[in-house]
């Protein structure tokens, strides 16, 4: 495929990424020091650095350095002598999204990628070590993780899936649903329930809806305060365990396998190995659904983009040996399983998640 830019537009965009940490750590001064703010207040007539300045605190030399790499990466325009809000600052100062990758990346990802190198090489999250070396995984470390690390790690996992959510549930439970309005009882394995999120919204969609979460002991303290306040506690239980390990699963004659974001944690080989362990435990007539966002099912190339570089976060962070995954890629490690796709439901919530049936052969 021919590249849609010229020699000299490449070369700009090689500049962006050669300068990429430093760029990263303006964007957070602008922010963090009220620049944007007041660029943005300041509306169609701008303001000049030294007004900038005595707004915020800031000495003039700073007002003029972070300025200038705002015009630099489009947070701002400049004519006149005065500045005015750029769309690309827009974004860095309202979207949620950006909000959400920006806050991500600072707390949870910045100093580990130094050891992204490593992490390839290894195998191994590296840059784990940066909140300590007490784990393998993130997963493990989440209850110890600094307050606004861990708040950043899940404004982040939240963000993406549960705007999903809302759509997702009537497909999930069109099966359980009667005309005459009545709701048949239905049991949900939900693997990889975190806190327990999916599982409440299942409650209250379906009154016949039972849950049994399957996850690590380390997540079930925030899953159970969750579900207590909710009211939920004589509906949704927990079984511990390591998906990894030789432990069985409960047995599932019917009902629903649910896996939300959670098969892009592990890799290709550990998502047959932990679907086989499913396939142990239920019948053909089991529907075993997987949520995932797949980078080559999205409708913008920013959110391609932000998978991709996701991506990096399994590799330095989170355990060395995951990703967000194109779908064929999972699709086959799920079938390698003895499973078979039904059908798939892409685009699915705001966030363009594609939604999978999958049955037993």
């Amino acid at each position: 495929m021919k590249e849609g830019i010229s020699a000299v537009e490449a070369k700009f965009e090689a500049q962006k990424i050669a300068f990429a940490p430093l760029v990263f750590q303006a964007a957070r001064a602008l922010l963090e020091l009220g620049i944007l703010r007041v660029v943005s207040e300041s509306g169609v007539d701008g303001i000049t650095r030294k007004e900038i300045a005595e707004k915020t605190g800031v000495s003039e030399y700073g007002a003029a350095v972070l300025s200038e790499i705002g015009l630099g990466i489009g947070a701002f325009n400049f004519s006149n002598e005065r500045f005015t809000l750029g769309k690309t600052g827009w974004f860095l100062l309202e979207d949620d999204m950006t909000r959400v990758n920006f806050n991500f990346v600072r707390d949870v990802c910045y100093n580990g990628a130094d050891f992204l190198t490593e992490s390839v090489r290894t195998g191994k999250p590296r840059g784990l070590s940066v909140f300590g070396e007490n784990w393998r995984t993130i997963y493990e470390a989440l209850s110890s993780l600094p307050e606004q690390a861990q708040k950043s790690w899940f404004d982040f996992d939240h963000f993406y899936s549960d705007i999903a959510f809302s759509d997702s549930l009537p497909i999930v439970f069109a099966p359980y649903s009667q005309d005459t309005g009545a709701q048949k009882p239905v049991h949900i394995l939900d693997i990889g329930g975190n806190t327990a999120k999916w599982a409440i919204a299942c409650c209250k969609y379906n009154s016949g809806a039972r849950v049994t979460i399957i996850d690590i002991p380390v997540q079930f303290a925030a899953a159970k305060k969750n579900i207590a306040a909710a009211g939920y506690e004589n509906r949704i239980s927990f079984f511990a365990c390591n998906v990894l390990d030789e432990t069985p699963f409960p047995r599932q004659e019917a009902g629903i396998v649910w896996m939300s974001q959670f098969l892009d944690c592990f890799s290709l080989d550990q998502i047959t190995f932990i679907l086989k362990k499913i396939a142990a435990a239920v019948t053909p007539e089991t529907d075993v659904f997987v949520l995932e966002p797949f980078w080559d099912k999205q409708k913008f190339p920013a959110a391609s983009f932000s998978l991709q570089a996701a991506s990096l976060y399994f590799t330095c962070m989170a355990n060395g040996n995951s990703k967000m995954y194109r779908c064929a890629e999972l699709t086959g490690a799920v079938e390698k399983a003895g499973f078979v796709l039904k059908t798939a439901h892409h685009n699915i919530g705001s966030n363009d998640y594609s939604l999978m049936l999958f049955k037993k052969l």
